[in-house]
């Protein structure tokens, strides 16, 4: 009989690879049903693949950070029967290699070192070693300029090298390479007064409410485009993509039907995205299908942007900080806090027009009293 071979399946919405995270179990170790295989990546997402059915594992099909393609070989199971012991076996302790010892350098195999009083006094005062010198001069003598060049060596920094992108960080580049490729961007921006908040206020939960206001007033922006089709798709609810920063690259999750819920469910299920992306354990349907993006960038940094619209969104509103501006009231001048929004659009689909009505909405609801 021959081996079995398990090829990675196709885990939805189109992917067509996935990024080895991590082998929970080596060649030789035998496996149940259901026993956790491997942890792979999809468009920012850790997915666990299962055993498919009891066996022992003849060979992985990729290596940790390696990608490999749906339907290709991803496990090897042994045809042969084997005694089975009936233990699970999960990740095994790499085995170290013996360390080989440093033979002593023979006494007396540094020959004399020979240089110039000036090239000493020269090494001495850049604190360069003469061991590590080696002379340009008659009979390997070490020159003044002998220690120059060693001491510019040496203060040279070590290139770093390449470091290939791996996981959420080439999902990232790949997406915002095809939004490039795909988009024309045009942005608008402007600064809500909101003086009238009060100190309960929540800036993500306002700026939730102000983007889905904006989106009943103006709704060419919480649209899909294909440009293939040349056609619009026009959404009855909002998908909000919640673009959040963490060290592993940009992940946007997405409150579904976000219209629909409540302020305390807005905020529970953005609290539970976060814990989800935290943990990495968010499910891929959870980082799709969005109708439009907030980036509240603010909390970090900055004060306008000219933002990247995923396609086929065709709309993205980020949120500066928050900070005093000179403001004119009643014909004077006055300092009031100001938050600076910039909206980015794909200018194939979006008119200035409506742009610019969007986020004369956003602005006019941000500077209510209220969060209705």
């Amino acid at each position: 009989m021959s081996d079995t071979e398990f090829r990675l399946p196709d885990l939805g919405e189109g992917l067509r690879d996935a990024e080895i995270v991590q082998w929970h179990v080596a060649p030789g170790d035998h496996v149940v049903a259901d026993q956790p295989l491997v942890s792979v990546e999809t468009d920012k997402a850790v997915v666990e693949i299962p055993a498919p059915h009891s066996g022992h594992i003849a060979t992985l099909g990729a290596a940790q950070g390696e990608r490999i393609a749906v339907g290709a070989v991803l496990v090897t199971f042994v045809a042969a029967a084997h005694a089975d012991t009936g233990a699970v076996v999960g990740e095994l302790p790499l085995a170290q290699a013996p360390v080989a010892a440093t033979p002593a350098r023979p006494a007396g195999s540094i020959q004399h070192l020979r240089a110039s009083p000036a090239a000493r006094r020269l090494a001495h005062e850049l604190r360069c070693e003469l061991e590590s010198i080696t002379g340009s001069g008659p009979d390997g003598v070490i020159s003044v300029a002998d220690v120059q060049r060693a001491a510019q060596v040496a203060s040279t920094p070590a290139a770093v090298g390449w470091e290939s992108l791996h996981g959420a960080r080439r999902a990232m580049a790949e997406r915002m390479s095809a939004a490039h490729r795909a988009v024309v961007p045009a942005s608008v921006t402007l600064h809500a007064r909101i003086r009238a908040w009060h100190g309960r206020d929540r800036p993500l939960l306002r700026l939730i409410r102000a983007l889905l206001h904006a989106c009943a007033v103006e709704p060419a922006l919480n649209c899909w485009f294909d440009a293939g089709r040349e056609a619009v798709l026009r959404h009855d609810t909002v998908n909000l993509g919640l673009a959040v920063d963490t060290a592993e690259g940009l992940f946007v999750p997405v409150i579904a039907a976000a219209d629909r819920l409540d302020d305390a469910a807005l905020l529970a299920t953005v609290h539970a995205l976060r814990e989800a992306l935290a943990s990495r354990s968010i499910a891929p349907a959870q980082l799709r299908e969005a109708t439009i993006t907030l980036s509240n960038f603010g909390t970090i940094g900055g004060e306008t942007a000219q933002m990247v619209v995923a396609p086929p969104q065709v709309a993205i509103l980020g949120a500066g900080r928050i900070a005093p501006g000179v403001v004119a009231r009643d014909g004077l001048p006055a300092v009031e806090p100001v938050l600076p929004l910039s909206l980015s659009f794909d200018h194939r689909a979006v008119t200035g027009g409506e742009a610019a009505r969007f986020l004369e909405a956003v602005r006019a609801h941000l500077e209510q009293e209220t969060c209705t």
